[in-house]
């Protein structure tokens, strides 16, 4: 749905706080007053501000913005400050907004609220909207649509790269050629006519591409039919033959995920590997003679540039307009970042001076002329300035959340050793008032996936409920455990054939860590998540019931069978999310004994004398509401019904309405209030 807002054209005038002023003359934030209590509202509230990009002149911004309750596209003339929303989904959140030139956007449909990050779902597709409204297309559908249409196979583009020169055409990725395969394509934006640029593809099974500096593809990730292997193919140029580099096992490794073509010879690749590692670090490799050169950047505990997984994590920074190499990024506990460019290392250190205690990241304008910075910390929301390099001013466009500052906690980075030796890392957050050697009610809060890092500093869904319980008088563990991605090999290998055993181990040996610490009160403990983390109470209380005292449960998956083979669902409609979950339960079976075993859905009696909150999303189609059911309905017969079981109408994989999940968590307050 594409529309024009009018009533939405005052919008800059809320954002821009200030007239331009002397550069870094003062530390941009205001004096907090007394904070309210934080409530739910205040959580969940859709930002006012998100995902701000400049277009190609640096004449415009587009970001996305609450409209209809909905994350909206928004575009504001800086030079006026005249507004415009150009979309007013009331079902879906605008996710991924690119320019194209400087008057065309591209944007896909997601869920914002998502457990394991902003997610697609049954959104997807790909939408082209011009900045005045006026020019609107759909060139990929959604998959809520093609599910309507009772088609089994999503297809459909995702942006990919611009192309220098032209403000109608992309690179997009899609699997328009064969569903199982990524090819990329020369798309026309305006006419959605597309040229496939992938043709004689080494592989049926394309995942990842690498373009050189003509835009030629030359680097290729591919699968292989029924098994996790990962086969990495290159050529020499456009005219010359494919030939395979280097192949490793997704649940195994040595991991090798190539990066970047450095533009100087346009051959040396940039890559990230694990051999004899534990942590992926960025290593340059010459692919005509297969030999590793330098290592050229790592961290001790992170991985950098991508994961074991093969996922892209912060590593190589490229300027996107002239793919030129910047510096070295790492996710660790707080985002690092080194600069090899002396400018970006001095405005680096000017921002952070007069920024003190904040990650401050900036990128240059297209338009060579000004800086966007967004300035962030786990008790600030994110904050954007434009900074302009001729006149060294910077100016404040808006905050994402202000009214959450001075209302928010520290989150605190820890690292805990589980039975078998890994050590982990994760975050917890304690009250305010706090006091040493004060033991309190503790909720464990467990990230969904759960092979993904869902959990960063200053953001996702356990940071979340880690500051709305802390500001209750919780005390909250947000830990990472084995299979979580981007922590170095050893975590992420070993939770492969652990799920619902030594996976669940290492969430009682988090708790442990904090009953060590001396904040916790061993006999008030209840864990919380949503979809695996809505997995992880059930389990943990039919594994080792006397530690939990009561459970809430989210998006829940109970019954591991019915969804990994019901096509009520999404994952049994993927050939490789089929095989990769087979891995991660250890089992090629989901008919076994095993996989029964470790399906809370048939363990209800072992629940009995625990409180346990149950919620969903009606139209959930990452974890299918039937086995909730079943799990209410066998909670009952056991004689211990669920204190609540919350499901919400036109609600998926998370809960995308305001109204929805002040509802939601105003109950579970009470749940926590009466039970724990």
């Amino acid at each position: 749905m594409i529309a024009s807002y009018r009533r939405f054209a005052s919008l800059a005038a809320g954002l821009f706080m200030a007239v331009a002023a002397p550069a870094f003359a003062q530390a941009p934030a205001k004096a907090a007053a007394p904070a309210a209590p934080l409530t739910a509202e205040d959580i969940w509230k859709s930002p006012q501000l998100s995902g701000i990009t400049l277009s190609r002149d640096g004449k415009y911004m587009a970001a996305t913005a609450p409209v209809r309750g909905r994350m909206n596209l928004v575009v504001v003339e800086l030079e006026s400050r005249k507004a415009l929303a150009l979309t007013g989904y009331e079902d879906f959140d605008v996710i991924s907004v690119n320019w194209v030139g400087n008057n065309r956007l591209l944007y896909s449909l997601g869920q914002f609220n998502s457990p394991t990050g902003p997610g697609q779902f049954d959104g997807g597709g790909l939408f082209m909207v011009s900045k005045d409204g006026k020019e609107s297309r759909r060139l990929s559908m959604t998959v809520r649509e093609t599910r309507g249409q009772n088609q089994s196979v999503y297809r459909g583009y995702q942006y990919f790269r611009s192309i220098p020169g032209t403000d109608e055409e992309i690179i997009a990725s899609g699997n328009m050629v064969d569903a199982e395969s990524s090819d990329l394509y020369r798309l026309n934006i305006l006419t959605g006519r597309a040229t496939l640029l992938t043709t004689g593809r080494p592989s049926e099974y394309a995942q990842s591409w690498i373009l050189d500096k003509n835009l030629v593809p030359r680097v290729l990730t591919a699968g292989v039919k029924d098994k996790l292997t990962q086969v990495v193919w290159y050529r020499k140029d456009a005219n010359s033959p494919w030939y395979e580099i280097a192949r490793f096992e997704a649940d195994k490794g040595p991991a090798f995920v190539p990066l970047a073509l450095e533009l100087n010879d346009n051959k040396t690749l940039q890559v990230a590997y694990n051999g004899n590692r534990d942590t992926m670090a960025v290593f340059r490799f010459d692919p005509e003679a297969k030999k590793f050169g330098e290592l050229v950047a790592q961290h001790p505990r992170y991985d950098m540039g991508a994961n074991a997984q093969g996922q892209g994590v912060p590593g190589v920074v490229i300027e996107p307009e002239t793919d030129r190499l910047l510096g070295y990024a790492v996710q660790a506990a707080k985002p690092e970042i080194v600069w090899l460019d002396p400018k970006y290392v001095a405005l680096q250190a000017a921002l952070d001076k007069h920024m003190p205690n904040r990650i401050n990241r900036f990128r240059r304008a297209p338009d060579g002329k000004r800086w966007l910075v967004t300035s962030f910390s786990d008790t600030l929301p994110s904050r954007w300035y434009l900074f302009d390099d001729e006149k060294k001013t910077i100016e404040e466009i808006g905050s994402s959340k202000p009214w959450l500052e001075g209302k928010l906690v520290e989150q605190r980075p820890f690292t805990y050793k589980t039975r078998d030796g890994l050590e982990i890392p994760g975050y917890y957050y304690l009250p305010k008032d706090w006091k040493p050697g004060t033991k309190l009610p503790t909720i464990v809060h467990i990230h969904g996936g759960p092979q993904v890092r869902a959990d960063t500093f200053g953001q996702g869904f356990g940071y979340n409920e880690g500051q709305l319980f802390a500001s209750r008088g919780y005390a909250v563990i947000v830990p990472n455990f084995r299979i979580t991605p981007g922590l170095g090999s050893k975590i992420y290998y070993s939770g492969f054939g652990t799920f619902g055993r030594q996976m669940s181990d290492d969430h009682e040996d988090a708790l442990k860590w904090g009953i060590e610490q001396g904040f916790v009160e061993p006999s008030r403990v209840c864990m919380s998540g949503a979809s695996y983390g809505g997995y992880a109470p059930l389990q943990a209380i039919v594994r080792n019931p006397g530690m939990w005292k009561c459970a809430i449960a989210g998006l829940a998956v109970t019954d591991l069978k019915y969804q990994l083979t019901s096509f009520d669902g999404d994952i049994p409609r993927s050939e490789q999310a089929v095989q990769i979950w087979k891995s991660i339960l250890g089992s090629n079976d989901f008919s076994s004994s095993l996989v029964k075993e470790i399906s809370p859905v048939h363990f209800a009696d072992k629940m009995k004398g625990k409180p346990i909150f149950l919620y969903a999303g009606l139209d959930d189609i990452r974890v299918p509401i039937a086995q909730i059911q079943d799990m209410a309905n066998n909670l009952e017969s056991a004689g211990n019904p669920a204190k609540a079981f919350v499901v919400k109408r036109s609600e998926g994989h998370g809960y995308g309405k305001l109204e929805n999940n002040v509802d939601l968590y105003n109950q579970i307050f009470e749940f926590l209030k009466k039970h724990l």
